[in-house]
């Protein structure tokens, strides 16, 4: 049926990736439609080129309707960028009936004081997600509704983004003819697809590393933690070794893919290789050199992850669930090793779970965010949102805090 199909539009610096799916009643998706154009006119998440980018969409939107059979009109839109950042924010308020019993109302009075946090007028809440709730210092309540308390406290983990970046996004799925259902910050989306809920219980790491960009994302307690995206990723992989090999920039990515490696000392030293291209006269590089240059790189965006993993405030032995690798780049041989040396954690590459159908194209971490928004807009479907889950609520945290309290009534069987 039409109403079972989810659409998710993932926009990165280098490609665009549609995917039509049908929810299943295990709460899987089975992919229906796939696909995949070239992007143009994006840079480190940003929207540099209106037209560029909605015929990017429109080119992937196209091969997932010529699939699915399905005429694409709404759907969850990832959003990435390192103006994405978070907080976790705590509201308090009072229960006031004469019977000390929770309601649905002060579950959304006290998320929409956790919502008044300072935020600048060129910023937009993009994300609410409740995290747990305190009933007079009781902690770690994952919902209220039904039990005794004077005093209610909730915690959500609260998303925003530049309201410019968001701006242009939608200009150009207007220009594409497409509606967003949901902005969804896209290291949350890659988390949806490729952990696992004990693994969030037990804290863990995803780290999305795209094109422009790499996303991070924080589980802790079986809910987010910390989000942000960090402005590097592959494509500066790439350009070091176009400039340090003096290579064209086609050339250096193909070398990267067909001769790559993260560690360098794992490559014979006087192992040399062939410039893709027939540029510079056929004459060989050295590819312990390539892999050095990748390596160098390589090691400073998992500095930068450490540093994320720090800021947060939840030091490596605190999560022992590792870290998980999406993204083009997790495919590069060498990360999981070097990643395990730098970060001191287990590292694995995560590649899409708990889907079906059409999954031969698409069962690779590069594909993790694509996957995620479908299992966004599930998850948030089920919880009752019409609107594809928790994002920019314009004041209608009301509706969220019932569709939350709903849900978890009928997940785990907490009711009133």
């Amino acid at each position: 049926m039409e109403s079972d199909v989810i659409v998710g539009i993932d926009i990165g610096d280098h490609k665009v990736c549609a995917l039509v799916g049908e929810g299943t009643p295990e709460g899987n998706v089975n992919i229906i439609g796939v696909g995949v154009a070239p992007t143009n006119g994006m840079k480190r998440g940003m929207v540099v080129s209106v037209d560029d980018v909605a015929a990017s969409v429109s080119a992937a939107v196209e091969k997932a309707e010529r699939v699915s059979g399905y005429q694409i009109r709404r759907a969850q839109v990832s959003i990435t960028g390192n103006h994405i950042v978070s907080v976790n924010s705590r509201g308090v308020v009072a229960v006031v009936r004469s019977n000390h019993e929770i309601t649905d109302d002060d579950v959304e009075r006290a998320m929409e004081s956790a919502r008044a946090i300072p935020n600048p007028s060129n910023r937009e809440v993009i994300h609410v997600i409740p995290r747990f709730f305190v009933i007079d210092g009781q902690e770690g309540v994952p919902n209220p509704v039904g039990m005794f308390g004077f005093r209610l406290e909730g915690e959500a983990h609260i998303v925003t983004a530049a309201t410019t970046w968001l701006q242009n996004v939608q200009r150009c799925l207007t220009a594409a003819n497409i509606e967003a259902r949901a902005m969804v910050a896209a290291p949350l989306a890659a988390a949806e697809a490729v952990i696992t809920p004990q693994e969030k219980d037990m804290g863990v790491v995803v780290a999305d590393i795209g094109g422009g960009t790499t996303g991070i994302c924080i589980y802790v307690d079986g809910s987010p933690w910390h989000t942000t995206v960090l402005p590097v990723g592959g494509m500066h992989v790439t350009n070091d070794l176009a400039v340090g090999l003096r290579l064209p920039f086609a050339a250096a990515e193909e070398l990267k893919i067909r001769y790559g490696h993260a560690l360098a000392t794992s490559v014979d030293s006087k192992e040399m290789i062939p410039v893709p291209g027939a540029v510079r006269d056929d004459r060989p590089v050295s590819r312990r050199r390539e892999c050095e240059i990748i390596e160098d790189r390589v090691t400073e965006i998992y500095a930068m992850i450490l540093n994320e993993i720090k800021k947060s405030g939840h030091e490596e032995s605190l999560l022992p669930g590792g870290v998980v690798l999406t993204g083009g780049a997790a495919e590069l041989p060498g990360m999981v090793e070097l990643g395990q040396d730098i970060l001191g954690l287990p590292v694995r590459v995560g590649v899409p779970q708990r889907i079906g159908g059409l999954v031969d194209s698409i069962s690779s971490p590069t594909y993790a965010a694509s996957v995620g928004l479908l299992h966004w807009g599930l998850k948030y479907r089920d919880e009752g949102s019409e609107e594809g889950g928790p994002h920019i609520f314009d004041g209608g945290i009301g509706d969220m805090a019932r569709k939350f309290s709903d849900f978890l009534r009928r997940a785990f069987g907490f009711g009133r």
